[in-house]
């Protein structure tokens, strides 16, 4: 049979979708049984979040550019400005040049908040999720580490204020094959891209291998849309963190979560220089001003908040590498 005749058919088995409906189904009672509610937000908006290194496709429609969401966080903080208090969303996300065996173009983001929460509730709450929808070793349980310690234990470098002389060291010592354009005369890798590429190359495979663990006290230069403050783990001395928390499984980061940030000149002058960054990459400009920055401006609460991918929790409960085995139609055959 021609082979383009067979392009209809899914990547997935039927059983693996059935099993999709279950862990979906599953989430759903696990957020409704806090008292959270489910909430729809748009996919396509006006605004869009200003990542150093995100891009997001831009979708024209009658003259206006719009943008397929990297992550409903923009609309959902609205909605906390707007009285909510305990909500979630599961949605299709989109990334735009994200492809390979941990991504899709389009994948599907589970993210919630819950007002009055801070920086341990918030690590709380995910530790609860991992140990509903992880397999947990007999006699093993969900653990936190800062990201601090386990650099250092790996690198023999503390992140926290490290120079860019260092860091490279350490790269030459145990992962040398980092980007050429890592030692570009004019754009060289800021010590934040160095962390980055020690931390997914020489600390990230080992975590999460016994059993699921939260990773918090990220360096301040990891800040996005969080909080900075004191740390949980002060063994690294005297230093401020981002109240940042992620989760890891078998080598694979899940979750990302905030004690979110609430103050909109901090965020404007972080967009400022996450857009500074575009242009130094000839990446495409996007827009600064928002409707989450009105809402930060009229009052947005406290919160605590965390984004999960739900293709790779579901691969991690089948025990399965790609995601193309837990998606039907992956990009080449969408």
């Amino acid at each position: 049979m021609n082979r383009r005749r067979l392009d209809f058919l899914p990547l997935s088995s039927v059983e693996t979708l059935k099993e999709r409906a279950v862990l979906l189904r599953g989430l759903r009672e696990f957020f409704d049984s806090r008292g959270f509610f489910e909430v729809q937000t748009p996919v396509l908006s006006h605004d869009v979040l200003v990542d150093r290194y995100i891009d997001p496709i831009a979708v024209p429609i009658g003259g206006e550019t719009f943008y397929l969401q990297t992550s409903p966080e923009f609309a959902l903080k609205r909605l906390l400005a707007a009285g909510c208090r305990q909500i979630y969303e599961i949605t299709p996300a989109f990334r735009q040049g994200d492809r390979g065996p941990l991504h899709n173009v389009e994948f599907t983001i589970l993210e919630w908040y819950r007002v009055g929460d801070g920086y341990q509730e918030g690590i709380a709450l995910l530790s609860e999720l991992a140990r509903a929808f992880l397999p947990v070793p007999d006699g093993a349980d969900v653990t936190w580490r800062s990201f601090g310690s386990l650099f250092r234990e790996r690198t023999g470098v503390n992140p926290h204020g490290a120079e860019v002389e260092e860091l490279r060291a350490a790269a030459d010592r145990l992962a040398p094959n980092y980007p050429e354009s890592y030692l570009n005369g004019e754009t060289p890798a800021s010590a934040d891209d160095w962390i980055d590429y020690l931390f997914e190359e020489t600390v990230q495979p080992g975590l999460g291998r016994d059993a699921p663990v939260v990773v918090c006290d990220y360096p301040v230069g990891q800040a996005q849309l969080a909080k900075v403050g004191a740390p949980l783990d002060s063994d690294g001395g005297a230093h401020e963190i981002t109240r940042r928390f992620e989760l890891f499984a078998d080598g694979t980061e899940l979750a990302n979560g905030y004690d979110e940030l609430t103050d909109s000149a901090i965020l404007r002058a972080r967009i400022a220089e996450n857009a500074a960054t575009r242009r130094v990459r000839g990446a495409a400009e996007l827009p600064t001003e928002s409707r989450l920055l009105a809402a930060m401006d009229a009052g947005l609460p406290k919160s605590s908040g965390c984004a999960l991918g739900v293709d790779r929790l579901l691969m991690l409960r089948l025990g399965l590498k790609r995601i193309d085995d837990v998606i039907p139609f992956p990009a080449e055959i969408a």
